[in-house]
């Protein structure tokens, strides 16, 4: 079941083992069950610490693990391998004695949640959301002995997900009811489950040099050119990585011959750490606004907090633009769909639509057409405008139809997407087809709507103009990446742009 490179993985994390871990094993004679044992076996035979019983859990097949402290269940239903391996792997090291890397005041938040809660998770191994649910949600259960967590993988319980209608993935369910879909970290979850925020790490911070506001390639990149310069730096951001954190994969940054989104920004983060930038998360901001005979910017945030900074650099990133069509957000996590490598498998053997032909939408509809029985792309322009090595490829696949020319009117059904209406823009013939998924790739719309009442100059896209060196309007105030009016979104030109902010920032604060 494990090759011998995952095997050898697994065996160095074993060896970290502090105390015994019991793994209770829920199988039938089934083949998905025999899959199962036969992983269980392979992981057994890598520790002398772990231990295996036969015992009857909820679902079949599936395992729970078992420390020798009190926590609440751990249980794994169905096979975590893909995405999902660094769960399983970190699920047992913790309740083999290795603590979760959270800091104090998230272990607060989770104790004090005193209600008893059984989550399930439904995943599919190729998402790279779902992880940082599972991982939360199994921290939480080490934690909090209320807590309870099951992940369910759904390409191995099919019936169940779509007896739930899980459409969209990770699915999260409390106490058998749906709680909360797409990804999440775990200060959402904690919010989401009325757990007190704690504020005081973002108190008496003084006055920061460098203040950048967001968590992408931009903002990250600002920090490391700031710090380096020797200035006192801040990150804020809702959660480190941006947009990033939704890519897959990523074969087009210098040096990187093929990396995945959240591993790279992964390594983002701890050059930014290493440098010593004061990296706030869990709080937005929501106004700004220089003090001009203070000489210092000053941030307002959605918890009541105000930072202050002598210059500040805005890289807020984007996010993908709604088409403002019916039933686009009604079916949001019903059949509309944002990441094929989430969402993709979800769809095995049924039609979905793929609506942009742009790079995003072409590299959508090519990953789909594995897994689709058929693919629709509908482009507004009469032509696509992929790269043409996308074009060609797309071209090449038998399940794969074009309709360019084509106004996407709206999306309906019964509970969860079943048709797509759209208007030919030569014949004006209205249109439709049936579809089970719809994949939206049209392009990105910039985080700025805060800033709408402020004095920073936006243009008629909401993106804010720069000058040469990253400056704005507004004194003191420069800006970066996807938010910008860069022709370009893409993650080089987006670290690219964070690094002059950041050196324009430096020679503002050495001429003021």
């Amino acid at each position: 079941m494990l090759d011998q490179n995952l095997k050898n993985q697994l065996a160095q994390y074993l060896d970290l083992l502090k105390t015994e871990v019991t793994i209770g094993l829920s199988v039938a004679n089934d083949e998905n069950s025999k899959k199962v044992k036969e992983f269980i076996d392979d992981v057994a035979s890598l520790s002398e610490k772990i231990k295996v019983e036969e015992k009857k859990l909820k679902y079949t097949p599936s395992f729970d693990l078992k420390g020798d402290f009190d926590h609440g269940e751990i249980i794994f239903a169905g096979l975590p391998l893909g995405h999902e391996f660094a769960s399983f792997a970190l699920a047992l090291l913790q309740v083999g004695g290795i603590s979760p890397k959270v800091d104090d005041k998230t272990i607060q938040r989770i104790k004090s949640l005193d209600e008893s809660m059984d989550f399930e998770t439904v995943v599919s191994l190729s998402c790279h959301n779902c992880p940082d649910v599972v991982q939360a949600l199994n921290i939480m259960a080490i934690i909090n002995p209320k807590i309870n967590h099951t992940m369910i993988e759904g390409g191995m319980f099919k019936d169940l997900a779509e007896s739930r209608e899980v459409l969209a993935v990770p699915a999260i369910f409390k106490d058998g009811n749906f709680f909360e879909g797409g990804k999440q970290s775990m200060d959402n979850l904690l919010d989401l489950l009325g757990s007190e925020k704690d504020t005081s790490h973002f108190e008496n911070k003084g006055i920061f040099d460098v203040l950048v506001i967001g968590g992408g390639p931009a903002a990250a990149t600002a920090g490391i050119y700031a710090a380096r310069k020797g200035l006192k730096t801040g990150i804020l951001a809702d959660e480190f990585g941006g947009q990033v954190n939704e890519t897959l994969a990523i074969e087009n940054i210098p040096g990187f011959k093929y990396t995945e989104g959240p591993d790279f920004m992964v390594q983002m983060k701890d050059q930014v750490s290493s440098l010593g930038v004061d990296i706030m998360t869990g709080a937005l901001a929501n106004d700004i606004k220089r003090l001009e005979n203070e000489k210092v910017v000053e941030i307002s945030l959605d918890n009541d907090i105000t930072l202050r900074a002598k210059t500040v650099i805005l890289a807020t990133g984007a996010r993908w633009r709604l088409i403002g069509i019916p039933g686009e957000v009604e079916f949001r996590n019903k059949g509309v769909a944002y990441c094929t490598h989430c969402d993709g498998p979800l769809f095995k053997d049924k039609p979905v639509a793929v609506i942009g032909g742009g790079n995003s939408g072409v590299e959508a509809a090519i990953d789909l057409a594995a897994m689709a029985s058929k693919v629709t792309v509908l482009e507004f322009l009469p032509e696509l405008k992929a790269d043409k090595i996308l074009q060609d490829k797309l071209r090449s696949l038998e399940n794969v139809e074009i309709i360019t020319n084509a106004q996407t009117t709206g999306l309906y059904g019964d509970g969860k997407v079943e048709n797509l209406e759209f208007t030919d823009r030569v014949s004006g013939e209205e249109k439709n087809i049936d579809i089970d998924g719809c994949f939206i790739q049209v392009g990105l719309v910039p985080n700025t709507e805060w800033l709408k009442e402020s004095d920073l100059d936006l243009n008629k896209f909401g993106e804010i103009p720069t000058n040469k060196d990253g400056s704005t309007n507004i004194e003191g105030v420069f800006a970066a990446g996807d938010a910008t009016e860069t022709a370009f979104k893409q993650i080089v030109i987006a670290a690219g742009t964070g690094a002059t902010a950041a050196l324009g920032a430096f020679n503002y604060l050495v001429v003021n």
